[in-house]
Formats: C-alpha cells, sequence, structure tokens
C-alpha cells in the first residue's frame, strides 16, 4: 500500500527531477498527454497547466494514490491501472513516466514498446533514480538482509545508465536525449529517525513496512539509523544526500 502523505514529505525534492525532465520536452500542443505512474497527482497538475488545451490522463496501480489525485479538483482524469497494460492511441502526443520504472522488472522492454508504439510526433519522457548501488540501499540491503527481507528492497542493478537506455534506444531506431544528474539535497533532521530513513520510508523501505509488525519496525529502524548517521552525518540541523537520478527523453 502506498501513503500519499509519506511520500510527499519531500515533495519539493521529489518534483524538482519532474519539472528538469519536462523541461527537455518540446510538444507544442498534443492532443493527449499521459502521466503513468501518477502517484498523487499533484506533478499531473503540472501538465495540465502546460497543456491546457490537452485532454491530461494519469494512471497508477494505487487506489489510495488516485484517490488523493482525484481529491485535488483538476481538469485531468486518474484510472486504476498497470503502467504495464497502457498501450498508446493515435491521439497520444507526450507519455511521461517519472520514478515508476525501477519499480517494473524488464521495463526496458516496455519502453520499446511504448515507443514502437507512439505516433512519429509524439515524445515519451522517463525518469528514474539511479542510487540503488549507493551507500543508503547497500545500509538498507544490510539490515534487511538481517531481518530475511532482502527481496523486499530494490536490487543494485534496478536501473541502467542513461548511456544505456541511449545505446539500446538509438540501435532501435529512435531519437534520445538522455543525461544523468546528482541532486544534492539538504535534508533537515526532524524527529528521531534519520532524514534519509524518512525518505525512503515513502518508496523503497514502503514493503519492509509493510511486512513486519510495529515492534519489528521499531527494531528495523533502531538497526538502520546508526548506519545512515554513520554514512550521512547531520551537519548544522541537516543531512546532505546525494542521489543520482537518470532521464530520457525519446521519439519514435
Amino acid at each position: 500500500m502506498w501513503d500519499p502523505s509519506t511520500y510527499l514529505r519531500f515533495s519539493d525534492e521529489r518534483s524538482r527531477p519532474f519539472f528538469d525532465l519536462l523541461a527537455r520536452v518540446d510538444a507544442p500542443n498534443p492532443t493527449t498527454v499521459v502521466d503513468l505512474g501518477c502517484g498523487p497527482g499533484n506533478l499531473t497538475t503540472y501538465l495540465a497547466q502546460r497543456w491546457p488545451d490537452a485532454e491530461v490522463r494519469g494512471f497508477d496501480t494505487s487506489t489510495e494514490m488516485i484517490d488523493a489525485a482525484r481529491a485535488l479538483g483538476t481538469e485531468a482524469r486518474f484510472e486504476v491501472g498497470d503502467v504495464r497494460d497502457w498501450h498508446a492511441t493515435s491521439d497520444v502526443g507526450v507519455v511521461v513516466c517519472n520514478a515508476v520504472l525501477h519499480w517494473v522488472p524488464g521495463h526496458d522492454v516496455l519502453v520499446a514498446r511504448w515507443l514502437g508504439e507512439l505516433a512519429e510526433s509524439a515524445s515519451l519522457a522517463v525518469q528514474v533514480p539511479g542510487n540503488f548501488d549507493g551507500p543508503a540501499y547497500r545500509a538498507i540491503r544490510e539490515v534487511a538482509a538481517l531481518w530475511g527481507l532482502a527481496d523486499r528492497v530494490p536490487a543494485a542493478d534496478s536501473v541502467r545508465g542513461a548511456a544505456d537506455y541511449a545505446s539500446m534506444l538509438v540501435a532501435q531506431g529512435h531519437r534520445v536525449d538522455a543525461w544523468e544528474t546528482t541532486y544534492v539535497h539538504q535534508l533537515p533532521v526532524t524527529g528521531e529517525d534519520h532524514p534519509v530513513l524518512r525518505w525512503f520510508e515513502g518508496t523503497g523501505l514502503r514493503a519492509v513496512r509493510s511486512t513486519v509488525d510495529d515492534a519489528g519496525w521499531d527494531a528495523f529502524r533502531a538497526e538502520l539509523n546508526p548506519r545512515l548517521e554513520s554514512t550521512y552525518p547531520s551537519r548544522d540541523g541537516h543531512v546532505f544526500f546525494p542521489f543520482r537520478r537518470v532521464f530520457l527523453v525519446a521519439r519514435p
């Protein structure tokens, strides 16, 4: 289960890659804009503002996220649906898939299928986190292994690098703009948990949290917090948290 309020705990930091991605999309007047994995819909509303004449549609597997999106009262339409089941129609001019595909095994095949279905003038804009082999996830995997929950944490190879995605899609005949950015987030220290734990509580630790009871979660946090503090020490009430992201804007 996804919790919209927990996910939005660091909404400014999570939103920035979305806007950096959309800045590279050149689509003056699309008929339909689709947000695959739209989450609570707060960023989908920007798509409706940028393209006010387009039909904007958001899809997400989480009923909780779609309920939160519909409660925004925007012109965008929101539906529960799996991105793996979505197929492009001829009217779709822009497809956005922001911070989603790392949850989908074999997503490189899915991206190729979407591009094969889109019209030649359409754009596919994708952003995925690229830090699954970084120190935060290494610490999370170490602790998860102590609980026998290593399979509940994303694997280190959940995503490729920008060059890998680009070379794959160019070889298939697509036009690709690919890049990587490492953001250095300044996370405030609030409460007893390390800020990086609070960050991942809404995403990468969600499956672990749903598996253990309250006592187990308290014990898990007690084991993880000092490891994160050692890797990301607090300074003047903040933790400096590097976060790499991978971007693609592709056309058929």
